[in-house]
């Protein structure tokens, strides 16, 4: 069924709009839709050199909505309907999907959006054009799923760390996926390793490599037929480490696996099948490709060292970078001139930047501790999200004791500006040119707004409490999807100030100008 509101080619008029900040689909860390790991690099570990918890980043940077170069696709799971925005008309059509729909992802030639369907063991494929849905069943109790980069698989499994989805009482696997193919709708499922970490899929588009944890089970996508071939990773499969990370080189040969309580990385020869490890140091906590794919970085939180590998020659000798403070997190910058050492492990008020080229790592003080970090897409500013705990030096009179708060920071003359903030972050955007983020906190009717160029915010209300936030493709044009029973999309334009609602968009729109 498909429902049609009027095309809201009124809505920015008169609007002396200038546009951009986050609504291609997620290629930035700080937004990746792609779901091929996890949504976002999430260490489940827990520290063996000592009680540290793990380092983890939070799901809030991971947009849920997902967007083409034309449309943003919103679910709508307790309404069992997709949601497509139209730009820049603004049209806004809704269709029926599955029942349930938690997940949404569009794939990378921008035809369709697909989403995980949990109260009926679903994926709905939407034709982005034309709105017409398809719904091919798969194993029961999933929640998580991920596209491949030729936009002609799928693949969903189940994820224990989720606090929602998986699980009806009935019987649950914790070794199956399904593949479900676009063309054609075809369902495959497969039993892989125990406990499926996340799938990476080749370049070229033949290969998906499903990470468990004692094994690497490679999947060859041009078969008639898909079957698992299972690789051992661990070197005790009956007590495997859980794997954390996995990536590919560039040139396809070798996949890395980082295991919890490892001090080896796993190299897997992808053409011979062949199983070695390289030492990086005491505890690796994070595993990350540098942005030009040459290279590997691996923290080493326990020996306070990066240690960096050549990406398509991991048995070369390795060159080690030390650092002076217990950080087990990396965040690259854009270009990759610099990245940013942190931790939110432990209650460290302080972070450090890594100068690619030269060598030099300089740290800086905070306010707080950090919860999850940002990098804007330019490269040109970092923003960072602090935890309600304080550091334990912390000073007793600070007002931003026992509060949540975030800090900007210009990375050109490490400038800070620290702001107090009533709620915890629950959203985050950025716009495609790097000038502006957005974000929305818990149970809090506000917009916030931040100008990556001056350090400051503007805070705009809003009707109801938001659930999901985007950046419209191609514009500086926010978008807030909000709690209301018929549903309420709210434009948010910077650069004129204005905001436009639109309520009850499933029966027919009314446009309010704020």
């Amino acid at each position: 069924m498909l429902r049609s509101t009027l095309p809201l080619l009124a809505l920015l008029a008169g609007c002396d709009a200038d546009y951009d900040l986050s609504g291609s689909p997620g290629e930035d860390a700080a937004r990746d839709d792609s779901g091929s790991w996890a949504d976002a690099d999430v260490d489940t570990d827990a520290d063996t050199d000592a009680d540290t918890p793990p380092e983890t980043e939070d799901d809030f940077l991971a947009l849920a909505p997902s967007a083409t170069d034309a449309y943003v696709f919103v679910a709508n799971p307790t309404r069992n309907t997709v949601t497509r925005i139209s730009v820049p008309s603004l049209e806004v059509l809704t269709t029926e999907v599955g029942e349930g729909p938690t997940v949404i992802q569009t794939t990378a030639d921008y035809s369709r959006a697909v989403t995980l369907n949990e109260d009926d063991d679903s994926v709905s494929i939407v034709e982005a054009e034309t709105l017409a849905v398809t719904n091919v069943d798969i194993r029961p109790n999933f929640n998580r799923l991920a596209l491949s980069g030729d936009a002609e698989w799928v693949m969903a499994w189940y994820d224990p760390d989720l606090d929602e989805g998986g699980g009806d009482g009935g019987v649950q696997s914790f070794n199956e996926v399904s593949f479900v193919r676009l063309d054609g709708a075809a369902h495959t499922p497969l039993a892989v390793g125990f406990n499926p970490r996340g799938v990476r899929w080749s370049a070229d588009g033949s290969l998906a490599l499903v990470v468990s944890d004692a094994s690497l089970a490679l999947i060859d996508l041009t078969a008639a037929n898909l079957a698992p071939v299972l690789i051992d990773i661990a070197d005790d499969p009956v007590n495997a480490p859980e794997a954390e990370e996995v990536e590919l080189s560039p040139d396809g040969s070798y996949a890395y696996v980082r295991q919890f309580g490892s001090n080896d990385l796993v190299v897997v020869d992808l053409e011979t099948l062949g199983v070695d490890r390289v030492t990086v140091g005491a505890n690796p906590t994070d595993l990350d490709l540098s942005p030009d794919g040459n290279q590997l970085a691996i923290v080493a939180r326990g020996a306070q060292e990066l240690w960096l590998l050549d990406a398509t020659n991991p048995f070369a000798a390795a060159t080690v970078v030390p650092f002076d403070s217990p950080y087990g997190s990396l965040l690259y910058t854009g270009d990759g001139s610099k990245a940013i050492l942190y931790t939110n492990a432990s209650q460290l008020a302080s972070y450090a930047v890594w100068d690619v080229v030269g060598g030099a790592i300089t740290q800086h003080s905070l306010v707080k501790p950090v919860k999850t970090m940002g990098v804007s897409p330019t490269g040109g500013s970092l923003l960072v999200f602090h935890t309600e705990e304080d550091a334990a030096d912390a000073d007793p009179d600070s007002p931003f004791n026992g509060e949540w708060a975030l800090t900007l920071i210009d990375l050109g003359d490490f400038r800070q500006n620290p702001m107090l903030l009533p709620a915890e972050p629950a959203s985050y955007s950025t716009s495609d040119d790097g000038r502006y983020g957005f974000f929305v906190m818990d149970d809090n009717k506000f917009l916030e707004v931040l100008d990556f160029d001056t350090l400051l915010y503007t805070e705009v209300g809003l009707k109801s409490p938001p659930v999901y936030l985007g950046v419209l493709p191609g514009s500086q044009t926010a978008w807030v999807s909000q709690d209301h029973d018929l549903g309420r999309l709210s434009f948010y334009d910077p650069d004129a100030a204005t905001l436009d609602t639109i309520t009850g968009f499933e029966l027919n729109s009314e446009i309010e100008h704020d």
